[in-house]
């Protein structure tokens, strides 16, 4: 392969162009480079000059403008704010060449709202991923636009591949998704934060209640991919008669917890619709 001179790029086969360098371009920046993909197959675009130098300098990447990126790539990776998304759709519209595979990774923005702004007949694909995609743990959801087939439903799951698991959902599910894991980590860290708290307050030195925390979440985690039981079946194993997680989980019924989770993530979803409706 040619390489391209300074501030240009020529279009090859397989070149993914990632409009956004925040937390989650650089999680799948980096994930696709450990995964074995070419360094001079990907390029990515960065609004503030500071943050495209530290990319360049920390990963070898080239940095390029969000038009040229996009007019010499296969695969469009759009990760910026929701916000955001409709003048980087202008922006980037007239470059956009046949045969472009456009990913579209913001809560709430539909595939059709991408397709009214870019030429006739461009595939979409609409993802909901996760933090955990950092530790190559995420979780990823995808949905075709009107416009896409297999094969590019297999470069979108080939690239959400390298940062954890994918599944494939229709798009009507992607609001109940970016309430359950795209912001599931959240609900986590969360629940992590103040079982810390309360093992403090039962005395225990914060370094000594943080490891038996995040090892029992751990391990639980572990539990449940590995065992394939329900998570009732694992809660019951721990709960003997009149022992002491009952006594505790009484506690959590009598506060409504489980209800008050179950109206946080309809908070989530309803706010993840009002995202797509404001479109």
């Amino acid at each position: 392969m040619t390489e391209p001179t300074a501030g240009t790029a020529e279009r090859t086969p397989e070149r993914t162009a990632i409009l956004g360098a925040g937390v989650m371009g650089e999680t799948l920046l980096s994930g696709l480079l450990r995964a074995g993909r070419a360094v001079d197959d990907v390029v990515i675009t960065e609004r503030r000059p500071d943050r495209a130098a530290e990319l360049a300098d920390r990963y070898g990447v080239k940095v390029l403008s969000n038009p040229e990126a996009v007019a010499t790539s296969d695969t469009v990776v759009l990760v910026v704010k929701p916000q955001d998304i409709g003048s980087l759709l202008t922006e980037i519209r007239d470059a956009v060449v046949p045969g472009t595979l456009v990913v579209c990774i913001a809560a709430g923005i539909t595939t059709a709202f991408v397709e009214q702004r870019l030429p006739e007949g461009v595939a979409v694909v609409r993802v909901m991923p996760n933090t955990p995609a950092l530790v190559d743990q995420g979780m990823a959801a995808i949905s075709p636009g009107s416009h896409c087939d297999a094969a590019h439903l297999d470069r979108a799951r080939a690239l959400l591949s390298a940062t954890g698991k994918v599944i494939e959902v229709a798009e009507y599910h992607q609001d109940a998704i970016t309430a359950i894991s795209g912001s599931g980590p959240a609900y986590i860290f969360y629940v992590v934060e103040a079982m810390i708290e309360a093992g403090v307050l039962l005395g225990l030195p914060r370094s000594t209640s943080t490891e038996l925390v995040v090892q029992t979440l751990y391990g639980a985690a572990t539990m449940l991919r590995e065992t394939g039981e329900h998570p009732t079946v694992l809660r019951e194993q721990v709960s003997s008669p009149a022992g002491t997680t009952m006594s505790a989980l009484r506690q959590l019924d009598d506060h409504k917890v489980r209800a008050a989770f179950l109206t946080a993530m309809e908070a989530a979803r309803d706010r993840s619709r009002e995202l797509s409706s404001g479109q």
